[in-house]
């Protein structure tokens, strides 16, 4: 996920998506200025530097294509994606050739927003794609999909290895259980499984069982984090 702090700009009105994804955004790590009134959202796209926008079509004030229409107008290169419930590829290629950047219809994943928004930041900065993460004696080769602690090979089944992949990308940053879900499995959450905390034992067998000090530790109410104890 995001080295440093993004600041991203959500342009929706529909308050109930708004909340939500605001919410996951922030667990992610962004920092996020929401608005549900287009004319407010291009004021602060104008006014203010953020690293995404993320903008709804249909808005009250001044629709989404008009924003994006009159901030490349005015050679702002803000990377926007938009948010419609319009699917048909003529509308796609409107907003795309109105000046976004990327296009996502309604209902997403939210895990696909991120992911998005991720790959349109990299793209717009020049951040090569990581190809190995390591927290301390812990290494993750993400192309060989293969996992080594203080040069031990760790076996890991697909989904432990996505599950660890989500925890390392996030390294120092408590992830919930409904983002782990959404993110891992690409389902929402229901609060009466317990697949999360059953997982997570068996990737702590593999990870930290045997080794000096534990990596995955449990936040007590909000999630997970994978981190080195100082």
């Amino acid at each position: 996920m995001c080295q440093l702090t993004m600041r991203l700009l959500f342009i929706e009105d529909d308050l109930k998506i708004a909340a939500f994804v605001s919410k996951g955004l922030k667990e992610s790590g962004f920092v996020v200025e929401h608005t549900s009134d287009g004319k407010a959202g291009l004021q602060m796209a104008l006014s203010s530097s953020y690293d995404a926008a993320v903008i709804d079509i249909m808005l009250p004030g001044l629709d989404g294509l008009a924003i994006i229409d009159e901030l490349r107008t005015r050679r702002i290169k803000l990377p926007v994606i938009i948010l419609s419930a319009r699917r048909s590829v003529d509308e796609r290629i409107e907003g795309l050739q109105a000046g976004g950047d990327d296009y996502l219809t309604k209902p997403f994943a939210f895990s696909e927003l991120l992911a998005r928004i991720q790959a349109l930041i990299r793209r717009a900065t020049d951040t090569p794609e990581t190809t190995g993460i390591t927290i301390g004696d812990l290494s993750i080769n993400l192309l060989a999909r293969s996992v080594t602690r203080a040069d031990k090979t760790i076996k890991l089944q697909p989904r432990e290895f996505s599950l660890l992949e989500y925890l390392a990308r996030n390294a120092g940053r408590v992830v919930s259980k409904t983002m782990i879900m959404e993110h891992v499995w690409d389902y929402n959450f229901d609060p009466q499984t317990n697949v999360v905390e059953s997982r997570i034992s068996r990737l702590r067998d593999k990870i930290d069982k045997g080794f000096d000090a534990p990596l995955i530790h449990t936040v007590r109410g909000m999630g997970y984090v994978l981190k080195e104890t100082q």
